[in-house]
């Protein structure tokens, strides 16, 4: 590929994963070079790679819209996730160094930190949890699993969970991080899976609960 289609599959992806292109709109490659800075043809290379990435579909007609999930689509993406990120977890478990326990700390803290305000700092729990997860997939040492787990973690519908979460959720996540330490700690393979488990499954019934609710109240 080229730095051009590189550019613009970032710059167009970035787009779907911040709501800027919301679910069912249409992508125009003319307008999507201009606000990209780069001819037709290396818009035309990104949206063939966002839709292996499923976040695009294309129509009979071949015009390209931003992906929307069902309530299926939305329970396959975290029970995938629960599977690869438990698999990860119990690999993480018995390869994580001290130095890696050590930066799971400082990341929960900072994200201890970030819901501990009157007004929770999303922007700042989903960058600290991110890089949490992140030092879990890198201690597990597979990079299949890091390829699987990479598109499904950039997935609109689980970018949004955190969105989504009210104090209560975010203090569990929270709270789940620690287990997580604790497991990795004592170098508890099952363990570590086990919550890894729960917290992605949490994670998917707290986003549909807003997901349904949003719904409702839209009829």
């Amino acid at each position: 590929m080229s730095r051009a289609s590189d550019h613009a599959y970032t710059v167009i992806r970035g787009m779907i994963l911040a709501g800027e292109l919301p679910p069912g709109t249409q992508l125009s490659e003319e307008a999507l070079a201009l606000r990209c800075e780069v001819s037709r043809t290396p818009v035309r290379d990104a949206l063939r790679r966002l839709e292996s990435d499923l976040l695009i579909r294309r129509s009979e007609s071949q015009r390209s819209f931003v992906a929307d999930w069902s309530d299926d689509d939305i329970e396959d993406a975290f029970e995938l996730r629960a599977m690869l990120e438990a698999q990860a977890a119990r690999r993480a478990a018995t390869r994580i160094a001290p130095a890696q326990v050590e930066a799971l700390r400082h990341h929960n803290r900072l994200i201890g930190a970030a819901i501990a305000g009157e007004r929770p700092d999303i922007p700042a729990f989903l960058d600290n949890n991110r890089a949490f997860h992140e030092i879990i997939l890198t201690a597990a040492g597979s990079s299949r699993l890091a390829s699987l787990l990479t598109r499904l973690i950039e997935q609109p519908v689980v970018w949004r969970t955190a969105q989504n979460y009210d104090r209560e959720n975010l203090q569990r996540s929270h709270h789940e991080h620690e287990e997580l330490i604790a497991a990795f700690a004592r170098g508890d393979a099952a363990w570590a899976a086990s919550i890894m488990t729960g917290h992605i499954r949490r994670a998917f019934h707290a986003y549909l609960d807003a997901y349904t609710a949003q719904r409702t109240a839209a009829e």
